[in-house]
């Protein structure tokens, strides 16, 4: 059994709220949600509310909450790269509810699973990091995953080439796409600190725990999965103990069917009972 309770904490001046998931025999090791955006604390088809409460169901105890500009919270909206200290925030208060806790895995999903793990090395009371389908997104590398799993399979359907020779497609207009995508595919990414550079950092930094769960449907994910067949440094990563990688399959971006949802929580609660 479990019980749960509103928290309403301040960040930079801001009152944020959030949702604690007491167990009655609560671990020592707590779970804090943060969300992708622009999302709020419940989740799409509110899965951060049902895994609260598969976790807390075995004695894992749960904190979500909305950063600033989101759902209850106060503040301007703002993105994944300005949450760290929302996240402290957010942290300090679930200790100070839970006294007896005394380690912290972060759980993102998207852009709020990076944003976790840059935030993570820096602070010795998280131990673990769960990243859903963590963002990584370049020019190059979303154009490459288009090519790869769009096109390709576009060009091996039958219906494609019928729609085709009835004339009920504008040729032009996706040959025109085609090269501008396979163009950004072959051009190197503009910024000077690549998304993919900057987590593969993080998690290097961060000496905890990882689990990290992939949607088989999910280009995202799939331009995360690219990262490891392309670059030696992320293939080392993902190889050493202390990482774990799973994947599920035919699963969209957000776990939308409750068997993919189910999934995803025994995975998780397993994982944070077994080290």
């Amino acid at each position: 059994m479990s019980h749960e309770r509103v928290l309403r904490f301040l960040c930079q001046g801001c009152w944020l709220i959030g949702i604690l998931h007491v167990p009655d025999e609560p671990l020592t090791r707590g779970v804090l949600i943060v969300t992708g955006g622009p999302q709020y604390r419940v989740g799409s088809h509110r899965q951060f509310v049902l895994l609260a409460r598969h976790l807390a169901a075995h004695h894992v105890p749960v904190m979500r909450f909305d950063y600033r500009g989101m759902g209850d919270s106060e503040g301007e909206m703002r993105d994944f790269e300005s949450i760290q200290d929302d996240l402290e925030a957010a942290i300090s208060e679930f200790f100070c509810t839970m006294p007896a806790m005394k380690e912290v895995v972060l759980w993102g999903l998207c852009d709020g699973a990076t944003a976790a793990a840059f935030h993570a090395w820096s602070d010795p009371r998280i131990t673990g990091l769960v990243l859903a389908n963590p963002w990584v997104r370049t020019t190059q590398g979303q154009a490459r995953v288009t090519l790869r799993h769009y096109y390709l399979q576009r060009v091996r359907d039958a219906e494609f080439w019928r729609k085709l020779a009835r004339g009920g497609f504008g040729l032009r207009r996706a040959l025109d796409s085609f090269r501008q995508i396979a163009q950004a595919a072959r051009e190197p990414t503009a910024q000077v600190e690549p998304l993919p550079e900057r987590l593969h950092l993080a998690l290097e930094r961060f000496q905890g725990q990882v689990l990290i769960i992939l949607s088989g449907a999910d280009l995202g994910a799939r331009e995360f999965m690219a990262l490891s067949r392309q670059h030696a440094h992320w293939r080392k990563l993902l190889a050493r103990t202390r990482v774990r990688q799973t994947i599920i399959p035919h699963a969209n971006h957000t776990f939308a069917r409750q068997v993919w949802r189910d999934e995803v929580a025994d995975i998780c609660t397993q994982w944070i009972q077994a080290w």
